[in-house]
């Protein structure tokens, strides 16, 4: 299974990988980062044991904890992570809210500040959320309410007033792991609060499933500190180890323990978790994830799974819409260095994930609004490789005071909020904020790992890919490039391409796949292509499947 080491393997597929380590910065692979004795030291987390100290004290006086998440998944599984922690280690009062995407807005904003006191707990703690919460936290204070703040989202230039903040991404932290998510913020809390307690007897490795669905899902860089986080949760799962509700979203997602990898969190369970959040309310997901009923979790996960179906309905016609205006501005040669689309029936709830489908398709940081309240739009954002989003939003925001009213995120995914009536000065703003850091476009990332030999391109190098992970964002999955002849080609679904390949110095032909993409090569032609190793297993025998990321024509050499 995943982090499974280089022994045994033949040595064209081990020099492979061992090419594909070095080049990652992890010489070593998966074998230099076996186990949770691997995880970065908590003591250099800035505010970790000011708020141990705090939750002791809560759970000592039994005071009210009431945790506040976000509606994506890295919110709902870190806030049912502190829910179950919390619980664990001896709190009798710990209840959770999800703020309403449509009505209280994302982080601790006023509006959720005040449907909090109404249950009037004693303590708030954040999580994925309020590193940049200035007016929730001034609202906190004012009624009385003490605040902790767990994130990992970049700060502003004010941090919010909070008896204790902890983010690795706080100014003077010296934690190394800066792309911790914030389920993995609150794992260190709750490490931190179990050593204060003095209570080394009480397990937490078996909530670690849900530490590597957020941290997956949420696509944070996929550091060293990270990697094991999420290859010890994925090992808990293969062991049928998974809490109910993790076991369920992955049953209703056709997959089984023995064979979930990283990208399935990322493809197949993120997106029915974060479904709630997009389109009804994350608190479904969150009690997925928390009863210990395996009936009531299945219910949840069929629940949550038709919800994942009616978003892909919509985003399709978000997207056809989407792409019709950018054919007709790419054909007049207008496509800006940084897009930006709105329509006023688009859902809120949907932006990120067409913006980060239109970054893909036009290598071009893209951001999406849809109607907010009270004349407002909100935004989500996308990146390229080279631009830090949030930082760009930053300076648009320097150059023109007025014009975001509220934004963060972190170098790959951003939100903000401006007025309806700004979006065209913001669009300007921002194609020319993008343009000035990074040029006009396309950013296109051209980095393979290299040519695969005939010798090299077999199944078992595939297997050996598919398990040598977890790959993801920041340890990219391999991605390899070659010339192949197309025996031939065909569109499935008016979806996607089913190819049949065939490449030098090999017999037997090769089946590839292209997603997203109906511009088949003609039959007996030639091609470069950028592509992935695979194992096909849909007809219930494995086999090699390339996974083309791009491909273009090539001419015969005279």
């Amino acid at each position: 299974m995943s982090g499974s080491g280089l022994g045994g393997l033949p040595e064209a597929v081990r020099a492979v990988l061992e090419r594909v380590y070095a080049a990652r910065g992890a010489p070593g692979g998966a074998e230099g980062e076996q186990g949770l004795g691997a995880l970065a030291a908590p003591d250099t987390l800035q505010g970790l044991e000011e708020a141990a100290e705090a939750l002791a004290g809560a759970l000592a006086k039994d005071e009210r904890i009431l945790v506040i998440g976000d509606y994506d998944a890295d919110g709902a599984t870190g806030t049912a992570l502190a829910v179950r922690g919390l619980r664990r280690l001896g709190a009798r009062d710990v209840h959770y809210l999800i703020p309403d995407r449509s009505r209280e807005g994302y982080g601790l904003s006023p509006a959720i500040v005040a449907r909090a006191a109404a249950l009037e707990p004693r303590w708030i703690m954040t999580v994925d959320n309020g590193i940049n919460s200035l007016e929730g936290a001034q609202a906190a204070k004012a009624l009385g309410l003490r605040l902790i703040v767990t994130d990992h989202h970049l700060p502003g230039s004010a941090l919010p007033e909070a008896a204790v903040i902890v983010n690795p991404n706080q100014p003077g932290d010296a934690f190394p792991s800066k792309a911790l998510a914030g389920v993995g913020v609150v794992l260190y809390v709750l490490i931190a609060l179990r050593r204060r307690l003095g209570a080394g007897h009480v397990g937490l490795g078996d909530l670690l499933d849900l530490v590597a669905l957020g941290t997956v899902a949420d696509c944070v860089p996929l550091d060293a500190n990270n990697r094991v986080l999420v290859r010890e949760g994925l090992r808990r799962m293969n062991d049928g180890r998974a809490c109910a509700g993790v076991e369920a979203l992955l049953l209703v997602s056709g997959k089984r323990p023995g064979r979930i990898y990283a990208q399935d969190l990322g493809f197949q369970i993120g997106p029915r978790l974060n479904a709630a959040g997009r389109l009804a309310d994350m608190s479904v997901g969150v009690r997925c994830l928390l009863t210990d009923d395996r009936k009531e979790a299945l219910a949840l996960a069929l629940e949550l799974d038709a919800l994942n179906r009616e978003r892909r309905e919509r985003e399709a016609q978000m997207q056809a819409e989407a792409l019709e205006q950018l054919a007709l501005a790419a054909e007049a040669d207008r496509l800006a260095a940084g897009l930006c689309l709105m329509e006023p029936h688009w859902h809120p709830g949907i932006v990120g994930i067409l913006a980060g489908r239109l970054k893909d398709k036009y290598k071009r940081p893209v951001v999406v609004f849809a109607p907010a309240e009270n004349g407002t739009l909100r935004g989500s954002g996308r990146s390229v490789p080279s631009l830090n989003l949030r930082d760009t939003l930053a300076a648009v925001g320097e150059r023109h005071p007025d014009l975001i009213c509220q934004f963060g995120g972190h170098a790959a995914a951003a939100g903000l909020t401006i007025a309806r009536a700004d979006y065209a000065s913001f669009a300007d703003a921002f194609a020319l904020e993008v343009e000035r850091r990074i040029g006009c476009g396309p950013f296109v990332d051209a980095r393979t790992d290299g040519v695969l030999s005939a010798a090299e391109l077999t199944l078992v190098l595939a297997r050996a890919v598919r398990d040598g992970g977890p790959w993801g964002n920041g340890f990219p999955e391999p991605l390899f490039e070659g010339l192949f002849e197309v025996v031939n080609a065909a569109v499935l679904k008016d979806a996607h391409l089913r190819l049949t390949l065939s490449a030098a110095g090999r017999a037997e032909p090769l089946k590839a796949l292209a997603f997203r993409c109906t511009d088949a090569p003609p039959a007996g032609g030639r091609i470069s292509a950028r592509y992935r190793v695979g194992v096909d297993d849909f007809s219930g025998r494995e086999a090699l499947c390339l996974y083309l990321e791009d491909w273009s024509a090539v001419s015969r050499d005279p």
